[in-house]
């Protein structure tokens, strides 16, 4: 059983992980859903508002903070040793920083820029939106799954 600081940056990493799981679930489950099933104008618009809203402190604090403290877990499992239980820390490590945060940055994070680029009404963001909301809901599913994966590692580690 882990203890001290060790424990500590764990259970932050359980709170962290698990908080972005919820909001990537939620737009898994029927944010996307309900975004595509308005007019793609206003699909886009909406779309649009919600990314410019994401990038504020409340959620960045969540999703950075939650980087960040996987990759020291990371450091301090490595430095630890196999011996010390690594495997379940340095996995949920692995999960959310591969499949939560770097999926965001080169699969969600350019479809998003893209769509920032598009003025809602026109041909040109009615045609891109199709495939954003499929694309984007896609890689979503991934971030979903592996910030899930990472939380439950995490809370297997603190077993």
């Amino acid at each position: 059983m882990m203890d001290g600081p060790y424990f500590v940056l764990t259970v932050l990493g359980v709170l962290g992980t698990g908080l972005v799981a919820g909001a990537f679930c939620a737009f898994s489950t029927f944010v996307m859903r309900g975004l595509a099933a308005l007019p793609p104008a206003q699909g886009v618009a909406a779309m649009q508002a919600v990314n410019k809203a994401a990038v504020r402190a409340p959620f960045m604090l969540v999703f950075l903070g939650s980087a960040l403290l996987c990759a020291a877990i990371a450091v301090v499992a490595l430095v630890a040793g196999p011996d010390a239980g690594a495997a379940w820390p340095l996995a949920g490590s692995a999960l959310y920083l591969l499949g939560g945060f770097g999926v965001t940055v080169i699969a969600n994070v350019p479809r998003n820029d893209a769509l920032a680029g598009l003025a809602p009404g026109t041909a040109e963001a009615d045609a891109y939106w199709t495939g954003y909301v499929r694309g984007w809901t896609r890689w979503n599913h991934v971030r979903t799954v592996a910030s899930a994966g990472a939380a439950v590692a995490y809370a297997l580690a603190l077993t």
